[in-house]
């Protein structure tokens, strides 16, 4: 893309946006092979990422979030639970930097084998101010790359992020 200037400006960011989904695609799956050929002893850096199955650990990091888990979920794909994963860690991070010390609820639930539903939901004490991060463009981005639906809700006094994801990558 670097030569081309033949491409204009939203033809360049279409070729942009195909790179980078399938750079991440490629990503999830060499992870997924990593998980198969590793050594289970290995040093933690080599460990394969968190996913879903870690969430209790996560959580015991945590104070003052209302967890609910209304799926089961030991039959989610590898892949949707680290995605799955790194979006409740992100929302959690939001929370205590936009609402310090404020309860934080978090709902997963869906239909096993068919989707996933991840709401997690916190009052806003502390509203953003300056320009916007990169976490929540991160949560649409994962979100993006597995075929799924985000919509943040970000109100004068609560701030919601709402996730649909497959249930394994279509």
């Amino acid at each position: 893309l670097r030569y081309r200037d033949d491409l204009d400006d939203l033809e360049r960011a279409e070729a942009v946006e195909t790179v980078h989904e399938n750079a991440r695609g490629a990503l999830g799956e060499l992870r997924g092979i990593l998980a198969v050929v590793r050594d289970p002893d290995a040093a933690d850096a080599d460990r394969p990422q968190p996913t879903l199955a870690d969430l209790d650990e996560l959580l015991a990091a945590e104070s003052g979030v209302d967890a609910r888990i209304d799926v089961a979920l030991p039959t989610l794909d590898p892949a949707i639970g680290r995605h799955a994963y790194r979006i409740v860690q992100e929302c959690l991070t939001n929370a205590r930097r936009h609402a310090p010390g404020a309860p934080v609820t978090l709902h997963l639930a869906g239909v096993e084998g068919k989707r996933l539903e991840i709401d997690v939901a916190n009052p806003v004490s502390n509203p953003p101010s300056g320009p916007r991060g990169f976490g929540l463009v991160g949560i649409e981005e994962r979100v993006r790359a597995v075929g799924g639906t985000a919509v943040v809700t970000a109100g004068p006094a609560e701030h919601r992020v709402h996730v649909d994801l497959p249930w394994s990558p279509g």
